[in-house]
């Protein structure tokens, strides 16, 4: 049993609930609730989520009939989605679950060019009546959009989050290289150091795409869940953190 002061939080790309190519896909989207499930989190920040898709519901008999971030919550867990790409039959974007009171909700778009739709997702929770913010985030394909997005990511949070609360932001920023720890930790953004936490390719995970950041929060541990049936489920696997109030 986790002390009250700590917080556990996931993050996970879930590829939207579906893997595999042309005849060959699979919906994994049943899969990943009991994936959910296992994690055992306060906290589950999700990516490539959808809220509908009208070509792949006609598709797959068993595609649910709610939203993605809704089925997968687990029960008594509060969902908030918010869309960052609107495409030719559907859309998608970032989703939190939460075991904790939601008491805002707030959304930007951070998109780079017209090629990609991206968009930050901001949630005020309060955890056991200790105020916490998280943003979800999704980063571009191109470094230099990753650069702009996280300055656009430091003047949203100067905005909208207040000076000195305990905040987390954490997602998919497709940083293979590492070139982000510096820009994060300029607006006093840290992360795991000294762990190897490499989430993708799934099936032989190299690169550390994925990321918890926090400030006003001690790192206690994280881990990447390894086996199968995570490797089927998605190309990411997701990271799951304990973070301590101070």
């Amino acid at each position: 049993m986790r002390a009250m002061s700590m917080v556990r939080v996931a993050t996970y790309n879930i590829h939207k609930g579906v893997q595999g190519l042309g005849p060959a896909r699979r919906l994994e989207i049943h899969n990943l609730v009991h994936a959910v499930e296992q994690f055992d989190a306060d906290i589950v920040c999700l990516q490539e989520v959808r809220s509908h898709h009208r070509k792949l519901e006609r598709y797959f008999t068993r595609w649910p009939e709610m939203d993605q971030a809704g089925y997968l919550s687990p029960e008594g867990y509060e969902a908030v989605y918010r869309s960052n790409a609107i495409t030719r039959h559907g859309e998608h974007g970032n989703a939190l679950l939460s075991r904790w009171p939601v008491v805002g909700v707030g959304h930007s778009d951070v998109s780079d060019h017209r090629f990609e739709q991206r968009g930050l997702l901001h949630v005020h929770l309060l955890v056991d009546g200790l105020e916490l913010h998280v943003v979800v985030v999704h980063l571009g394909l191109v470094h230099a959009s990753r650069e702009r997005q996280v300055q656009r990511l430091g003047q949203f949070i100067a905005r909208e989050v207040p000076a000195g609360a305990p905040l987390v932001v954490a997602g998919d920023f497709n940083d293979w290289s590492a070139q982000l720890l510096k820009p994060m930790a300029a607006l006093d953004l840290h992360t795991f150091e000294g762990i190897r936490l490499p989430t993708f390719p799934a099936r032989l995970p190299l690169l550390h795409l994925d990321r918890i950041f926090f400030r006003g929060l001690r790192p206690v541990s994280a881990h990447v869940p390894h086996g199968r049936a995570w490797r089927r489920m998605s190309d990411h696997l997701p990271i799951i953190a304990d973070l301590e109030f101070p």
